[in-house]
This record gives structure tokens, sequence and C-alpha cells, in this order.
């Protein structure tokens, strides 16, 4: 029986000013997403951890950009808490070179983002609130990436936020 209602009331049409409301709304949201995503962007690229070679262990010296990571995080989370946005996750997205088969660069991406996501909750940030992808090669910043230097920018991982 509330299944019928459910469906009853899903096809009653909204009051105009309820339907303007939701845009204005998701147009709230959606530019608060784009701007907390510009600055993890701009944060994960300005303090990027390297890691061993063909490894998700960390190379020494990462404490201080994991820190700043964690502050951008918690940053975000505030401003999303602020503006009553619920059902948010961050998402650490891990990326490789082209060095390698697609399905090991896949693999060693989504160990290294989850590396990343565990780093940031032992800085604070609540891990049931991070989510680790894995990239591999997919998504290059530089092609070909056919030098040391091209295949170090590809080598990376980047953080956002998802509504």
């Amino acid at each position: 029986m509330s299944a019928i209602l459910a469906v009853i009331l899903a096809l009653i049409p909204q009051a105009p000013w309820d339907i303007a409301k939701q845009a204005a709304g998701k147009a709230t949201t959606g530019k608060l997403e784009t701007q907390i995503n510009k600055r993890l962007l701009t944060e994960s690229r300005k303090n990027q951890c390297s890691f061993k070679t063909d490894t998700d262990v960390l190379d020494k010296g990462c404490d201080k950009k994991l820190r700043n990571l964690a502050g951008a995080l918690i940053d975000a989370k505030k401003r999303l808490n602020a503006a009553k946005v619920q059902n948010f996750k961050f998402e650490v997205s891990g990326h490789t070179d082209t060095s390698g088969s697609a399905s090991h660069n896949k693999d060693l991406s989504q160990k290294r983002a989850a590396v990343i996501v565990k780093e940031l909750g032992a800085r604070g940030v609540p891990q049931n609130e991070i989510v680790a992808v894995g990239k591999g090669s997919d998504e290059p910043l530089v092609k070909p990436d056919n030098t040391p230097a091209k295949k170090a920018k590809n080598r990376r991982y980047e953080i956002r936020v998802r509504l």
C-alpha cells in the first residue's frame, strides 16, 4: 500500500516554488563542489608524495605534505557541512605512467590511492568519507609520456569531492 502511495505522490506536480528551490539548491551545491574540487586538486598537485618504484611504499619526507592534504580535506568538509551538504565522499584517485601492463598499473594505482586514504585517515580525515580509486594510466596529464619528466607527471594522485 505504501508503495502505491509513493507512486501517486511522485506523480503529483510540485509547487513551482519547490521546483525553483530545488534548482537553486543544486546550482549552489554545484558551485560549491567546483570551488572545493579546484582547491583539492591544487593541494593534491602541490603535495605529491613519491612512492618507491613499482610499490605502494611511500618515500620518506611525506608527512608535511600529507598533513597539508588532510587539512584541505577537513576544511572542505567544514564548508560542505556549513552548506548542509550530505552524502559526499572524498575520492583519492591513483594514476600511473604507461610503463608496464594496463592491469598491473590499475592494481598499483589502486594500492597507492589506498595508502593515501589510510594516511589521511591517520591525520584526522574519517576513513568512511574517503574512497580510493585506481585509474592506472587511463587519464594521463601528458601524452605521450616518453621521457622521465613526462612519466613523473603522470604518476600522481588527485583528490576531489563527489556529491
